[in-house]
């Protein structure tokens, strides 16, 4: 395969992740969809794709075992020497959400597994190609809920709070390299992981009285992951119709 633009989406078959897959393949990066066992939903993300003149292909792991991220990144590699995936967007997550004082252990560390381990795992592997090519770009969809913290999301929201930390943190340790490292806080968008919420009480907290779609958060990803945004690092930047 000839040298090509390569990103990877992790969680890219549903919902943001869908949306920024589309996107980042309209501006020209062959696409990695991750996604774990989803497979009809991951095919509908593939056709869109195409159907818009793109390229993509499935890399099928869950993100939370780091024995299936580094067998299923090793064999990318060793199938394509002459590329390396120059943009990750860490978008995989779950939700489990629950008061602490009813919290079970499994709830907590499955999202903090998935959340915020996977986080460490995908991006210690492909950081070291980007450094050796010295461009790349990180970008880590974060949350409201990792700033403000939400009631019912401890869980979850230490999760996206550390993601955010590690953020900051990594960026000053590549800013040299010409790798940018950045996170996307989502508020309320209308997806599967809020189709259970009370869209009509929670709109009034809202200055823009709305939820944001999918597509208006790919945008913004696909900003930073342009060459336009290169002076840009160790931000979090908040999509979510005016909360503060």
């Amino acid at each position: 395969m000839n040298k090509m633009k390569t990103a990877l989406i992790t969680g890219g078959s549903r919902g943001i992740g869908r949306a920024i897959s589309v996107k980042l393949a309209e501006d020209g990066f062959h696409i990695l969809i991750n996604f774990k066992t989803n497979e009809i939903e991951a095919e509908k993300t593939m056709n869109l794709i195409k159907e818009k003149g793109g390229t993509c292909e499935f890399l099928k792991f869950d993100v939370s075992n780091v024995n299936e991220i580094e067998k299923s990144l090793e064999d990318w590699m060793d199938n394509n020497p002459d590329n390396y995936i120059e943009v990750l967007v860490n978008n995989a997550g779950i939700r489990k959400d629950n008061l602490q004082v009813f919290m079970q252990n499994d709830e907590w560390n499955d999202v903090i597994n998935t959340n915020l381990n996977s986080f460490f795992y995908i991006t210690r592997r492909l950081l070291k190609d980007m450094l050796v090519n010295k461009s790349g770009r990180i970008i880590n969809i974060v949350s409201l809920s990792g700033i403000k913290g939400m009631p019912g999301q401890t869980n979850y929201s230490a999760a996206k709070a550390g993601v955010i930390g590690a953020t900051k943190a990594l960026a000053q340790e590549v800013a040299k390299k010409k790798v940018t490292v950045n996170a996307v806080a989502p508020g309320f968008i209308k997806t599967d992981m809020t189709a259970e919420l009370n869209e009509k009480e929670l709109k009034r907290m809202i200055p823009m009285q709305r939820f944001g779609n999918p597509e208006e958060v790919a945008e913004l990803v696909s900003f930073i992951a342009s060459e336009k945004s290169s002076y840009i690092t160790g931000e979090v930047i908040s999509i979510n119709g005016g909360i503060l």
